[in-house]
């Protein structure tokens, strides 16, 4: 029996077996047919129960567990099982002298529900929550049902990008070495030698070889073209600020469309850990954030594109139009610059040369198992390159923070310097850069310099992550859309009251352009305070501003 036709199991762990028995004959009498009904009384037989699902590729739609048991408590085991089924949706069942344990729960582990104890009548207190947790499980196919195949080199460059695309744009994917004999198998099996990289099979059994990024988007169920061609509001970037800006957009009834060159995130979206982002008070990964963000804005009705590059924006009377990199155009009444910015490139010999073979710009999470009991280097010290430490700090034997500066303290939360002082194999070392990079098929050596001493020492590693400072993304923008002399979008009161050629009466909004009907929000705004709740704000207020100037229309 394959994947496809095998029913999604339903799992319940509870270690009194009057409940576990009850909850389980609940749920045979209402999802029996369509889906297997899996019970286990203790939390290590539900684990030996999931592992046997795994290997056999069985579908798990549905965890429900007890808090309280033995040997670890619910949250502890479906935290363990987000390991095996990472898109099984997950249910606490607890009593009501635990609701806070549950509610905190939910950033935990990421918990979908929870339930109190006793659910009489079913009809009432189970059956819903779990039908829309059944519900949301079917529209996030996991990969035994659809799943995506790269097979590619530990040292490709392209391989690499492929499989950043896919992981940052929440494909579920299985990664293939071209050395592995699945991998070669995979190959044989398309007629191919593996002499160009990647590979990309998709679940009908298309065949990409070295696909682009629009190539790869088109295949895997990403959209990539507009359905209308004109908006009330096109949002240009899927940061922070671009996802606020889509989810107040749309649920206040603007035909809403975000546009995003790569994947939705940005920079935030890789950060393996967000601790100081309101309402998450253990910390949320970027990944997690970001698809609550998207799904939020799909739910209200925004469209979402990706792969797609802006080039050029103009106005048209009342109109804002938007060109594309391919040529084609999108219009609508107003524009939200939320383009973020992005990480400066390392100025050394050798970089170029083996980015994407060990030289990785951003924290590249996909890469972290890779890196266990290596030593790896981290680039930078600010917020960004800290919590890069911290994430690879989890599997390599040691982790280098290389800081330009004599200290963190001018350029990173005191939070994140206080973890990372209590981390045992991560070494910051101050006053120090890479003066250059050397390898033949990827990274393998630096040569450091201390600007104190003006010591050069040489040091063996295959993995450095650089976090080096940004740069806004606005070279693209007209030259009457004003900007500081750093690129960043001048707006309100920053700019020159009413601006040259401005042709309303009006002073420009808070966080209006220089173009009337064109605001900006989050970081690529000049003096924008960089940070994710700041710039999830920025989205925001820009919706309402972009209500005002649409009244006025």
């Amino acid at each position: 029996m394959t994947a496809s036709t095998t029913r999604p199991v339903i799992l319940t762990v509870d270690d009194d077996p009057g409940v576990s028995r009850s909850i389980a004959r609940d749920l045979r009498r209402r999802y029996g047919e369509e889906n297997r009904i899996v019970r286990a009384e203790n939390p290590v037989q539900a684990l030996d129960a999931l592992k046997e699902l795994k290997l056999r590729g069985e579908p798990v739609a549905l965890l429900l567990a007890d808090y309280r048991m033995p040997q670890m408590s619910g949250i502890e085991f479906l935290e363990a099982a987000m390991d095996l089924f990472p898109l099984a949706r997950r249910v606490l069942l607890t009593a009501y002298a635990d609701t806070d344990a549950a509610i905190q729960a939910i950033n935990v582990v990421d918990l979908d529900h929870y339930l109190l104890k006793p659910w009489n009548p079913p009809e009432e207190k189970l059956y819903p929550v779990v039908d829309a947790m059944l519900d949301l499980w079917k529209k996030t196919p996991g990969p035994s049902a659809d799943e995506t195949r790269v097979i590619g080199h530990r040292w490709s460059a392209p391989s690499f990008a492929a499989r950043d695309f896919l992981a940052r744009n929440a494909v579920p994917y299985r990664w293939l070495s071209v050395d592995d004999e699945e991998g070669k198998r995979q190959l044989k099996a398309a007629g191919l030698d593996g002499s160009t990289l990647p590979v990309v099979i998709t679940p009908d059994g298309t065949v990409m070889v070295a696909p682009s990024e629009a190539e790869l988007a088109s295949k895997v169920g990403l959209s990539t073209a507009p359905a209308e061609d004109f908006y009330d509001l096109v949002v240009v970037g899927g940061g922070p600020a671009g996802l606020g800006a889509a989810v107040y957009g749309a649920s206040e009834g603007l035909r809403t469309v975000l546009v995003e060159q790569l994947a939705t995130g940005g920079q935030a979206g890789q950060s393996s850990r967000i601790e100081n982002y309101l309402g998450f008070p253990d910390g949320v990964s970027g990944a997690q954030l970001t698809d609550r963000a998207r799904r939020q804005a799909v739910r209200f009705g925004a469209e979402l594109l990706t792969t797609r590059q802006v080039v050029g924006l103009e106005k048209l009377g009342n109109a804002r139009q938007l060109r594309f990199a391919d040529g084609s155009e999108i219009s609508a009444h107003s524009v939200i610059l939320a383009t973020g910015v992005s990480y400066r490139t390392l100025q050394a010999p050798g970089v170029d040369d083996l980015f994407g073979r060990g030289i990785y710009y951003g924290s590249a999470t996909t890469e972290g198992p890779a890196c266990a009991g290596e030593e790896v280097y981290i680039i930078g010290g600010a917020n960004s390159a800290g919590q890069a430490a911290v994430y690879f700090s989890r599997y390599s034997r040691r982790v280098h923070m290389l800081v330009r500066g004599p200290s963190l303290t001018a350029t990173m939360s005191s939070y994140l310097i206080d973890q990372i002082e209590g981390i045992d194999n991560i070494e910051v070392h101050t006053c120090t850069q890479v003066v250059s990079c050397m390898g033949s098929e990827h990274l393998e050596h630096l040569t450091l310099l201390n600007s104190e001493t003006g010591e050069k020492r040489e040091v063996d590693t295959e993995w450095m992550f650089v976090f080096i400072g940004a740069a806004p993304r606005t070279d693209w923008l007209p030259g009457d859309l004003l900007r500081d002399d750093r690129g960043f979008v001048l707006t309100g009161p920053d700019l020159p009251g009413r601006p040259p050629g401005w042709p309303l009466e009006r002073e420009p909004y808070h966080l209006e352009t220089s173009m009337p009907g064109v605001f900006a929000a989050g970081d690529v705004r000049a003096e924008s305070v960089k940070r994710v709740a700041s710039a999830v704000g920025d989205g925001a207020m820009a919706v309402t501003l972009v209500h005002r100037y649409l009244e006025m229309l």
